[in-house]
């Protein structure tokens, strides 16, 4: 199977690459980047230009897009200055890949983010819920993108998933390893819940998925049950052989953030069990092999 993957450049698009080549697939990759170095035939793409998108999707005649391209900056994404370029990329540059989709009867994959909901209450957020509320911009404009697909793909699967970490880019981890490192003690929030994702285990499942044809909506982190941002950080010292003492804080008390961030980020992932999927393994077992990798 041929399958264009947007955002080679980020976590998540440069691990659905290797696992579409372990996998004996055809992955041509693209990004805003001049060149990235993963081995496989590259487009240079700007998403936000509609005869751009055409001109190369149809050079490349895949069978399916994986679309990860994304702006994710949360905080950045609330600057008055920022928010027609947050647009631009996170809705009109998936309509024009979702329209190109639709027209040319191709499957087509979109990461989103449980950051189309409101954040509240205690129960997890189901795929098929639709009560959206984003609390955010960049919440926003990830719920607008998700409507471009479903508005114009017939053959679509949208994918949200929570608290991403990888080896190709800047994530949680990496930061409190760095601060950890630095300081004594950090404080962290501990009235954020929600469930890691390891870019490496979420690519071998999403392409399963595009190798099916069960198309909808799905919710998809790694396994072991709800925790906060402070129980993450517990258990990333531990694992790092860190001394560094971790403060629980409250949001409000931690304070610093430009956009309001969910107290409930819990994802119901039942459906993907419901559907044959194998679920991600557990998160402190996905965090121990991403450990492995790093130099710290």
């Amino acid at each position: 199977m041929r399958v264009f993957v947007t955002g080679v450049g980020g976590q998540l698009g440069h691990d659905v690459v290797n696992e579409l080549l372990k996998r004996g697939h055809q992955p041509v990759g693209s990004d805003i980047l001049e060149s990235v170095d993963l081995g496989v035939e590259y487009h240079q793409l700007d998403i936000t230009d509609k005869e751009s998108v055409n001109r190369v999707m149809a050079s490349v005649e895949a069978d399916a897009v994986i679309h990860c391209a994304a702006w994710t900056a949360v905080d950045l994404a609330e600057d008055v200055d920022k928010k027609d370029k947050v647009y631009a990329i996170n809705v009109m540059g998936t309509q024009n890949i979702a329209e190109y989709c639709g027209k040319n009867n191709i499957k087509m994959m979109y990461i989103s983010t449980d950051y189309v909901f409101n954040g509240e209450g205690t129960e997890p957020w189901k795929p098929d819920c639709r009560e959206y509320a984003p609390l955010n911009y960049y919440g926003e404009t990830k719920l607008h993108g998700e409507l471009a697909v479903k508005n114009n793909v017939d053959k679509f699967f949208i994918v949200r998933i929570a608290w991403v970490f990888g080896i190709n880019g800047n994530n949680f981890i990496k930061t409190m390893l760095k601060v950890g490192k630095k300081y004594p003690e950090v404080r962290v929030v501990n009235d954020q819940i929600g469930t890691p994702t390891y870019t490496y285990d979420l690519a071998r499942l999403l392409v399963d998925m595009i190798e099916t044809e069960k198309y909808g909506y799905y919710h998809a982190t790694n396994e072991g049950g709800y925790i906060s941002w402070y129980d993450f950080t517990c258990e990333i010292y531990r694992q790092a052989g860190y001394t560094t003492k971790v403060t629980p804080v409250t949001t409000e008390e931690y304070g610093l953030s430009k956009a309001k961030r969910p107290h409930n980020s819990r994802l119901d992932k039942s459906k993907l069990i419901e559907n044959g999927f194998e679920p991600l393994p557990d998160w402190k077992d996905a965090l121990g092999r991403y450990l492995n990798q790093l130099e710290y």
